[in-house]
């Protein structure tokens, strides 16, 4: 079953220095990256989109989603 899954960040979260880690981590937040769940960049991808537009995103490329099917 295919599921839409809406994120609503498109840059990732920044867990800092701990005491098990010697720096920080970052933790994908845009659902792009191919290195869930830790960020890869891809979240430069979402850099021009509107704030309020929805947009599915493949291999070619982003799709705007229009309102009839939210």
């Amino acid at each position: 079953m295919a599921r839409l899954v809406r994120h609503d960040r498109n840059r990732p979260y920044k867990i800092e220095q701990t005491e098990v880690t010697r720096f920080p981590i970052w933790v994908c937040a845009c659902g792009l990256s191919d290195n869930k769940p830790f960020c890869d960049g891809s979240h430069k991808r979402t850099n021009d989109e509107a704030p309020d537009a929805l947009y599915l995103y493949d291999d070619e490329g982003r799709a705007k989603v229009e309102p009839e099917y939210l």
